[in-house]
Protein backbone atom coordinates (compact mmCIF):
# COMPACT_ATOMS: atom_id res chain seq x y z
CA UNK A 1 0.00 0.00 0.00
CA UNK A 2 2.76 2.60 0.88
CA UNK A 3 4.69 1.54 -2.41
CA UNK A 4 1.20 2.71 -4.40
CA UNK A 5 0.87 5.33 -2.20
CA UNK A 6 4.14 7.21 -3.15
CA UNK A 7 3.82 6.01 -6.66
CA UNK A 8 0.36 7.45 -7.35
CA UNK A 9 1.43 10.80 -5.18
CA UNK A 10 4.51 10.90 -7.46
CA UNK A 11 2.76 10.69 -10.53
CA UNK A 12 0.93 13.22 -9.46
CA UNK A 13 3.43 15.99 -9.08
CA UNK A 14 5.03 14.80 -12.18
CA UNK A 15 2.30 15.67 -14.61
CA UNK A 16 1.65 19.03 -12.25
CA UNK A 17 4.99 19.53 -13.22
CA UNK A 18 5.79 18.48 -16.67
CA UNK A 19 1.98 19.95 -18.32
CA UNK A 20 3.69 23.67 -16.17
CA UNK A 21 6.73 23.35 -18.34
CA UNK A 22 4.56 21.98 -21.38
CA UNK A 23 2.15 24.81 -21.60
CA UNK A 24 3.84 27.85 -21.97
CA UNK A 25 6.08 26.35 -25.19
CA UNK A 26 3.04 25.68 -26.71
CA UNK A 27 1.46 29.23 -26.36
CA UNK A 28 4.76 30.25 -27.57
CA UNK A 29 4.51 28.02 -30.87
CA UNK A 30 0.39 28.99 -31.22
CA UNK A 31 1.28 32.77 -31.19
CA UNK A 32 4.34 32.46 -33.68
CA UNK A 33 2.36 30.02 -35.46
CA UNK A 34 -0.98 32.40 -35.42
CA UNK A 35 -3.07 28.75 -34.32
CA UNK A 36 -5.76 30.88 -32.26
CA UNK A 37 -9.36 30.53 -31.37
CA UNK A 38 -10.98 33.79 -32.95
CA UNK A 39 -14.25 34.67 -31.17
CA UNK A 40 -17.81 34.53 -32.89
CA UNK A 41 -21.02 34.81 -31.97
CA UNK A 42 -21.32 31.91 -30.08
CA UNK A 43 -18.52 31.79 -28.39
CA UNK A 44 -18.03 34.21 -25.11
CA UNK A 45 -13.90 35.27 -25.07
CA UNK A 46 -12.52 38.06 -26.04
CA UNK A 47 -8.91 38.51 -28.88
CA UNK A 48 -7.36 35.89 -29.99
CA UNK A 49 -6.84 32.60 -27.65
CA UNK A 50 -4.87 29.54 -28.81
CA UNK A 51 -6.87 26.57 -28.22
CA UNK A 52 -3.95 23.62 -27.96
CA UNK A 53 -3.74 23.05 -24.75
CA UNK A 54 -5.34 19.60 -24.98
CA UNK A 55 -2.09 18.96 -27.08
CA UNK A 56 -0.01 18.55 -23.30
CA UNK A 57 -2.22 16.25 -21.75
CA UNK A 58 -1.58 12.62 -23.59
CA UNK A 59 2.36 12.77 -23.54
CA UNK A 60 2.39 13.96 -19.94
CA UNK A 61 0.49 11.16 -19.17
CA UNK A 62 1.93 8.85 -21.08
CA UNK A 63 5.16 10.41 -20.19
CA UNK A 64 4.78 10.19 -16.16
CA UNK A 65 2.80 6.58 -15.83
CA UNK A 66 5.86 4.98 -18.18
CA UNK A 67 8.80 6.90 -16.02
CA UNK A 68 7.08 5.71 -13.06
CA UNK A 69 6.73 1.99 -14.33
CA UNK A 70 9.73 1.73 -15.33
CA UNK A 71 11.88 3.07 -13.04
CA UNK A 72 9.80 0.55 -10.37
CA UNK A 73 10.30 -2.17 -12.73
CA UNK A 74 14.28 -1.17 -12.29
CA UNK A 75 14.18 -1.72 -9.00
CA UNK A 76 12.46 -4.96 -8.82
CA UNK A 77 9.47 -3.74 -7.29
CA UNK A 78 6.98 -7.12 -7.33
CA UNK A 79 3.61 -5.21 -6.77
CA UNK A 80 4.22 -3.82 -10.23
CA UNK A 81 3.83 -6.76 -11.76
CA UNK A 82 1.08 -8.02 -9.78
CA UNK A 83 -1.34 -4.98 -11.52
CA UNK A 84 0.00 -4.74 -14.90
CA UNK A 85 -0.36 -8.76 -15.28
CA UNK A 86 -4.23 -8.31 -14.09
CA UNK A 87 -4.84 -5.24 -16.18
CA UNK A 88 -2.31 -5.54 -19.18
CA UNK A 89 -5.36 -5.87 -21.58
CA UNK A 90 -7.20 -3.49 -20.50
CA UNK A 91 -5.17 -0.23 -20.63
CA UNK A 92 -3.31 -1.81 -23.61
CA UNK A 93 -6.61 -1.14 -25.43
CA UNK A 94 -7.58 1.71 -23.64
CA UNK A 95 -4.76 3.54 -24.49
CA UNK A 96 -5.36 2.95 -28.24
CA UNK A 97 -8.61 4.90 -27.23
CA UNK A 98 -6.77 7.81 -25.42
CA UNK A 99 -4.31 8.01 -28.32
CA UNK A 100 -6.85 7.72 -31.24
CA UNK A 101 -8.89 10.04 -29.74
CA UNK A 102 -6.15 12.87 -28.98
CA UNK A 103 -5.15 12.53 -32.68
CA UNK A 104 -8.73 13.05 -34.14
CA UNK A 105 -8.91 16.10 -31.38
CA UNK A 106 -5.86 17.16 -32.66
CA UNK A 107 -6.39 17.24 -35.86
CA UNK A 108 -9.62 19.36 -35.31
CA UNK A 109 -8.06 22.04 -33.57
CA UNK A 110 -5.89 22.15 -36.25
CA UNK A 111 -7.74 21.99 -39.56
CA UNK A 112 -11.57 21.18 -38.49
CA UNK A 113 -12.98 17.73 -38.24
CA UNK A 114 -16.57 16.88 -39.48
CA UNK A 115 -18.75 15.64 -36.45
CA UNK A 116 -19.76 12.04 -38.44
CA UNK A 117 -16.60 11.62 -38.33
CA UNK A 118 -15.95 12.28 -34.59
CA UNK A 119 -18.67 10.52 -34.22
CA UNK A 120 -17.25 7.48 -35.67
CA UNK A 121 -14.09 7.60 -34.09
CA UNK A 122 -15.39 7.66 -30.97
CA UNK A 123 -17.39 4.48 -31.27
CA UNK A 124 -14.74 2.71 -32.59
CA UNK A 125 -12.77 3.75 -29.16
CA UNK A 126 -15.64 2.64 -27.23
CA UNK A 127 -15.25 -0.64 -28.94
CA UNK A 128 -12.19 -0.92 -27.78
CA UNK A 129 -12.94 -0.88 -24.35
CA UNK A 130 -15.41 -3.42 -24.63
CA UNK A 131 -12.77 -5.36 -26.58
CA UNK A 132 -10.64 -5.03 -23.44
CA UNK A 133 -13.25 -7.08 -21.36
CA UNK A 134 -14.24 -3.89 -19.92
CA UNK A 135 -18.30 -3.85 -20.36
CA UNK A 136 -20.95 -2.83 -18.14
CA UNK A 137 -22.80 -6.20 -16.93
CA UNK A 138 -25.09 -5.46 -14.14
CA UNK A 139 -27.59 -2.19 -13.55
CA UNK A 140 -27.61 -3.22 -9.99
CA UNK A 141 -31.07 -3.22 -10.00
CA UNK A 142 -31.73 0.39 -11.78
CA UNK A 143 -35.52 0.26 -13.13
CA UNK A 144 -35.59 -2.94 -12.08
CA UNK A 145 -32.74 -4.08 -14.15
CA UNK A 146 -29.46 -6.50 -12.75
CA UNK A 147 -27.70 -8.46 -14.80
CA UNK A 148 -27.17 -7.46 -18.44
CA UNK A 149 -26.60 -10.40 -21.96
CA UNK A 150 -23.60 -9.14 -23.61
CA UNK A 151 -25.83 -8.48 -26.64
CA UNK A 152 -27.49 -5.82 -24.75
CA UNK A 153 -24.03 -5.06 -22.64
CA UNK A 154 -21.86 -4.56 -25.57
CA UNK A 155 -23.99 -1.49 -27.51
CA UNK A 156 -24.87 -0.13 -24.10
CA UNK A 157 -21.48 0.02 -23.02
CA UNK A 158 -20.77 1.69 -26.27
CA UNK A 159 -23.28 4.35 -25.99
CA UNK A 160 -21.95 5.03 -22.50
CA UNK A 161 -18.84 5.54 -23.94
CA UNK A 162 -19.89 7.92 -26.31
CA UNK A 163 -22.03 9.65 -24.37
CA UNK A 164 -19.93 10.93 -21.75
CA UNK A 165 -17.16 12.07 -24.04
CA UNK A 166 -19.43 14.14 -26.21
CA UNK A 167 -20.92 15.55 -22.56
CA UNK A 168 -17.49 16.00 -21.39
CA UNK A 169 -16.63 18.06 -24.72
CA UNK A 170 -20.17 19.99 -25.04
CA UNK A 171 -19.68 21.16 -21.20
CA UNK A 172 -16.19 22.85 -22.09
CA UNK A 173 -18.18 26.51 -22.75
CA UNK A 174 -16.20 29.02 -20.22
CA UNK A 175 -13.10 28.78 -18.51
CA UNK A 176 -12.33 26.06 -16.47
CA UNK A 177 -15.82 24.04 -16.34
CA UNK A 178 -14.27 21.06 -18.20
CA UNK A 179 -11.33 20.95 -16.53
CA UNK A 180 -13.41 21.63 -12.93
CA UNK A 181 -15.82 19.38 -13.42
CA UNK A 182 -13.40 16.93 -14.68
CA UNK A 183 -10.64 17.41 -11.80
CA UNK A 184 -13.57 16.55 -9.77
CA UNK A 185 -14.30 13.45 -10.98
CA UNK A 186 -10.97 12.37 -11.54
CA UNK A 187 -9.91 12.83 -7.90
CA UNK A 188 -13.42 10.82 -6.68
CA UNK A 189 -12.49 7.94 -8.99
CA UNK A 190 -8.70 7.96 -8.16
CA UNK A 191 -9.59 7.52 -4.35
CA UNK A 192 -12.51 5.03 -5.01
CA UNK A 193 -10.42 2.97 -6.77
CA UNK A 194 -7.48 3.33 -3.88
CA UNK A 195 -9.94 1.94 -1.91
CA UNK A 196 -10.81 -1.15 -3.71
CA UNK A 197 -6.94 -1.83 -4.99
CA UNK A 198 -7.02 -0.92 -8.03
CA UNK A 199 -4.10 1.22 -8.31
CA UNK A 200 -3.15 1.46 -12.19
CA UNK A 201 -6.59 2.88 -12.31
CA UNK A 202 -6.25 5.38 -9.46
CA UNK A 203 -2.52 5.97 -10.84
CA UNK A 204 -4.56 7.27 -14.21
CA UNK A 205 -6.87 9.00 -12.61
CA UNK A 206 -4.54 11.37 -10.63
CA UNK A 207 -1.82 11.84 -13.75
CA UNK A 208 -4.48 13.32 -15.67
CA UNK A 209 -6.03 15.02 -12.36
CA UNK A 210 -2.44 16.68 -12.16
CA UNK A 211 -2.56 17.54 -16.50
CA UNK A 212 -5.76 19.56 -15.49
CA UNK A 213 -4.08 21.16 -12.47
CA UNK A 214 -1.60 22.75 -14.20
CA UNK A 215 -4.19 23.54 -17.50
CA UNK A 216 -7.07 25.19 -14.83
CA UNK A 217 -4.68 27.93 -14.14
CA UNK A 218 -3.79 28.82 -17.28
CA UNK A 219 -7.15 28.37 -18.75
CA UNK A 220 -8.62 30.50 -15.53
CA UNK A 221 -5.84 32.99 -14.49
CA UNK A 222 -4.28 33.09 -17.85
CA UNK A 223 -3.80 36.63 -18.72
CA UNK A 224 -4.88 36.64 -22.74
CA UNK A 225 -3.26 40.09 -23.47
CA UNK A 226 0.30 38.61 -22.10
CA UNK A 227 -0.41 35.63 -24.28
CA UNK A 228 -0.80 33.40 -21.45
CA UNK A 229 -4.22 32.32 -21.91
CA UNK A 230 -5.11 29.09 -22.97
CA UNK A 231 -7.87 26.59 -24.05
CA UNK A 232 -7.87 22.90 -23.82
CA UNK A 233 -9.72 22.50 -27.42
CA UNK A 234 -11.26 19.30 -29.02
CA UNK A 235 -7.96 17.47 -28.38
CA UNK A 236 -7.86 18.15 -24.54
CA UNK A 237 -12.14 17.33 -24.45
CA UNK A 238 -11.82 14.25 -26.03
CA UNK A 239 -8.90 12.83 -24.60
CA UNK A 240 -10.47 13.69 -20.80
CA UNK A 241 -13.64 12.64 -21.94
CA UNK A 242 -12.39 8.83 -23.04
CA UNK A 243 -10.42 9.06 -19.96
CA UNK A 244 -13.20 9.29 -17.76
CA UNK A 245 -15.67 6.99 -19.39
CA UNK A 246 -12.59 4.41 -19.44
CA UNK A 247 -12.23 4.29 -15.39
CA UNK A 248 -16.20 5.31 -14.85
CA UNK A 249 -17.47 1.94 -16.75
CA UNK A 250 -13.64 0.12 -15.33
CA UNK A 251 -15.68 0.88 -11.42
CA UNK A 252 -18.92 0.12 -13.07
CA UNK A 253 -17.15 -3.36 -14.16
CA UNK A 254 -15.27 -3.88 -10.93
CA UNK A 255 -18.46 -3.69 -9.22
CA UNK A 256 -19.81 -6.75 -10.19
CA UNK A 257 -17.14 -8.76 -8.61
CA UNK A 258 -18.09 -6.93 -5.42
CA UNK A 259 -19.28 -9.31 -2.65
CA UNK A 260 -22.85 -7.92 -1.09
CA UNK A 261 -25.55 -6.30 -3.01
CA UNK A 262 -24.86 -3.38 -0.86
CA UNK A 263 -21.50 -2.63 -2.31
CA UNK A 264 -22.73 -3.32 -5.84
CA UNK A 265 -24.85 -0.67 -5.58
CA UNK A 266 -22.68 1.66 -4.44
CA UNK A 267 -20.29 0.97 -7.67
CA UNK A 268 -23.21 2.06 -9.91
CA UNK A 269 -23.59 5.12 -8.29
CA UNK A 270 -20.03 6.09 -7.49
CA UNK A 271 -19.40 5.42 -11.55
CA UNK A 272 -21.81 7.78 -12.55
CA UNK A 273 -22.53 10.04 -9.89
CA UNK A 274 -18.88 12.31 -10.52
CA UNK A 275 -20.46 12.90 -13.94
CA UNK A 276 -24.06 13.73 -13.63
CA UNK A 277 -23.87 17.20 -13.91
CA UNK A 278 -22.39 17.07 -17.70
CA UNK A 279 -24.41 14.54 -18.31
CA UNK A 280 -27.61 15.49 -17.00
CA UNK A 281 -26.82 18.76 -19.45
CA UNK A 282 -26.18 17.10 -22.11
CA UNK A 283 -29.69 15.72 -21.53
CA UNK A 284 -31.43 18.41 -21.38
CA UNK A 285 -30.07 20.53 -24.10
CA UNK A 286 -30.58 17.49 -26.34
CA UNK A 287 -34.67 17.44 -25.36
CA UNK A 288 -34.30 21.65 -25.95
CA UNK A 289 -32.84 21.01 -29.06
CA UNK A 290 -35.54 17.91 -29.99
CA UNK A 291 -38.60 20.09 -28.72
CA UNK A 292 -37.43 23.13 -30.89
CA UNK A 293 -36.46 20.61 -34.17
CA UNK A 294 -33.28 21.92 -33.99
CA UNK A 295 -30.27 20.04 -34.92
CA UNK A 296 -28.79 17.76 -32.46
CA UNK A 297 -24.95 17.84 -33.92
CA UNK A 298 -24.79 21.70 -33.94
CA UNK A 299 -23.57 23.76 -31.15
CA UNK A 300 -26.00 26.61 -29.64
CA UNK A 301 -26.06 28.52 -26.09
CA UNK A 302 -28.21 26.88 -24.69
CA UNK A 303 -26.10 25.29 -21.68
CA UNK A 304 -26.63 25.45 -18.32
CA UNK A 305 -23.15 27.63 -18.14
CA UNK A 306 -24.70 30.10 -21.16
CA UNK A 307 -27.89 30.26 -18.77
CA UNK A 308 -25.90 31.32 -15.96
CA UNK A 309 -24.60 33.78 -17.97
CA UNK A 310 -27.62 35.06 -19.16
CA UNK A 311 -28.83 35.68 -15.80
CA UNK A 312 -26.10 38.49 -14.79
CA UNK A 313 -23.53 35.81 -13.01
CA UNK A 314 -20.05 36.69 -13.99
CA UNK A 315 -18.38 34.04 -15.91
CA UNK A 316 -15.11 32.69 -13.15
CA UNK A 317 -18.47 32.97 -10.65
CA UNK A 318 -20.91 30.68 -12.73
CA UNK A 319 -17.74 28.28 -13.10
CA UNK A 320 -17.56 27.68 -9.36
CA UNK A 321 -21.27 27.70 -8.81
CA UNK A 322 -21.51 24.77 -11.59
CA UNK A 323 -17.98 23.20 -9.35
CA UNK A 324 -19.79 23.48 -6.43
CA UNK A 325 -22.74 21.84 -7.17
CA UNK A 326 -21.20 19.24 -8.71
CA UNK A 327 -19.13 18.32 -5.38
CA UNK A 328 -22.76 18.53 -3.39
CA UNK A 329 -24.15 16.13 -5.61
CA UNK A 330 -21.27 14.21 -5.50
CA UNK A 331 -21.60 14.45 -1.67
CA UNK A 332 -25.02 14.07 -1.01
CA UNK A 333 -25.59 10.72 -3.31
CA UNK A 334 -22.63 9.10 -1.92
CA UNK A 335 -23.91 9.31 1.34
CA UNK A 336 -27.46 8.46 0.47
CA UNK A 337 -26.65 5.73 -1.71
CA UNK A 338 -25.73 3.54 1.87
CA UNK A 339 -29.48 4.27 2.96
CA UNK A 340 -31.74 5.42 -0.11
CA UNK A 341 -32.92 3.01 -2.81
CA UNK A 342 -30.82 3.62 -6.20
CA UNK A 343 -33.79 4.19 -8.22
CA UNK A 344 -35.15 7.13 -5.51
CA UNK A 345 -31.90 8.66 -5.54
CA UNK A 346 -32.24 8.60 -9.28
CA UNK A 347 -35.34 10.16 -9.57
CA UNK A 348 -34.36 13.07 -6.71
CA UNK A 349 -30.88 13.90 -8.83
CA UNK A 350 -33.60 14.08 -11.84
CA UNK A 351 -36.33 16.06 -10.07
CA UNK A 352 -33.00 18.98 -8.37
CA UNK A 353 -31.74 19.24 -11.83
CA UNK A 354 -35.01 20.12 -13.71
CA UNK A 355 -36.15 22.21 -10.84
CA UNK A 356 -32.99 24.39 -10.52
CA UNK A 357 -32.70 24.49 -14.31
CA UNK A 358 -36.41 25.31 -14.57
CA UNK A 359 -36.12 28.57 -11.20
CA UNK A 360 -32.84 29.27 -13.97
CA UNK A 361 -35.31 30.02 -16.83
CA UNK A 362 -38.04 31.87 -15.27
CA UNK A 363 -35.69 34.08 -13.51
CA UNK A 364 -34.21 34.90 -17.04
CA UNK A 365 -37.82 35.34 -18.35
CA UNK A 366 -38.61 37.65 -15.92
CA UNK A 367 -34.81 39.41 -16.53
CA UNK A 368 -34.96 39.72 -19.86
CA UNK A 369 -38.92 41.24 -20.30
CA UNK A 370 -37.97 43.65 -17.23
CA UNK A 371 -34.80 44.68 -19.72
CA UNK A 372 -37.11 44.73 -23.30
CA UNK A 373 -39.61 46.99 -21.27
Amino acid sequence: MTFWTWNITLSFLISVAFTGVLIPQILLISFRKELFDKPDARKIHQGVVPRLGGIAFMPVIVFTIGLLLGVSLLLGRSEIHDGLDREVLEFSLGLCSIILLYLVGMADDLIGVQYRAKFMVQIICAVFLVASGVWIDNLYGIFGIHELPRFIAWPLTVFVVVFIINAINLIDGIDGLASGLSGVALMFYGFVFISIGRYMHAMLAFVTLGALVSFFYYNVFGNAEKHKKIFMGDTGSLTIGIILSFLCVSLLHAGSSASGAHLQVRAIVFAFVPLIVPCFDVVRVVIHRGRNHAPLFLPDKNHIHHKLLRAGIPQRRAMMLILLSSVVLVAGNVLLCRVVNVNVLLLVDVVLWTSANMLLSRFIRKKESGVNS
